[in-house]
């Protein structure tokens, strides 16, 4: 048979008496508070993640489109490469870009885009996944937000495999839906970009209301 509060009192002391969940603290209450986190500190924990990818997010921007592309114009003889023309290309300035890089040149450029190439674009939509997340409110606005992010992740990874599918091929479907692909991946980074900055300013006037 169970003891009864009054005899773990006499036999152990006055804190057998309370049910084990109750020491140390009140009922319904945890034993540690401090690890309960407060709705602020969850937030500053999220802006210190988002710093973080911000800061990646600009570091491979400039290694991939102002550092690592320009120096590819010295191996086709002065012309851009195709993702760094936000206007777009033409079939013919493909072909002109595909003549002027030889066959090691066009293996330098696929690599990139295996590389810094994927990784920027894979960062920069975790990150502001993160900002979203944190900083929009309404089901709607926030999944119209990831989709958006989702859709810039997606264009800009296949449009670095249409890009090296033009240039190795040289066929004009090929090189159109390329430049589409470029031009959309420029639209929806300045879209998301847009988008963050009026989420952040929305969020500053609801803290100020």
């Amino acid at each position: 048979m169970s003891k009864t509060p009054a005899q773990r009192a006499r036999k152990h002391g006055d804190r057998a008496a309370q049910a084990p969940g109750h020491r140390g603290g009140q009922p319904g209450r945890p034993l540690n508070p401090t690890t309960a986190r407060t709705p602020e500190q969850a937030e500053c924990n999220a802006k210190l993640i988002i710093i973080a990818g911000l800061v990646a997010s600009v570091f491979m921007f400039w290694y991939l489109h102002l550092l690592t592309l320009q120096q590819m114009t010295q191996l086709s003889g002065g012309l851009a490469m195709p993702d760094s023309l936000v206007g777009g290309f033409s079939p013919d300035y493909v072909a002109q870009l595909r003549s002027a890089m030889d066959a090691d040149a066009l293996g330098q450029l696929s690599y990139v885009h295996r590389t810094a190439g994927t990784i920027f674009p894979l960062v920069a939509g975790f990150t502001f996944l993160l900002v979203f997340g944190t900083w929009l409110r309404g089901a709607v606005l926030r999944w119209a937000a990831f989709g958006l992010v989702a859709l810039f992740v997606v264009v800009r990874l296949w449009g670095n495999v249409a890009v090296d599918g033009a240039l190795a091929t040289g066929d004009g479907g090929q090189s159109v839906l390329a430049a589409v692909l470029v031009v959309a991946g420029w639209v929806l980074l300045v879209l998301m970009l847009a988008g963050a900055g009026a989420a952040v300013l929305a969020a500053r006037r609801r803290r100020r209301a």
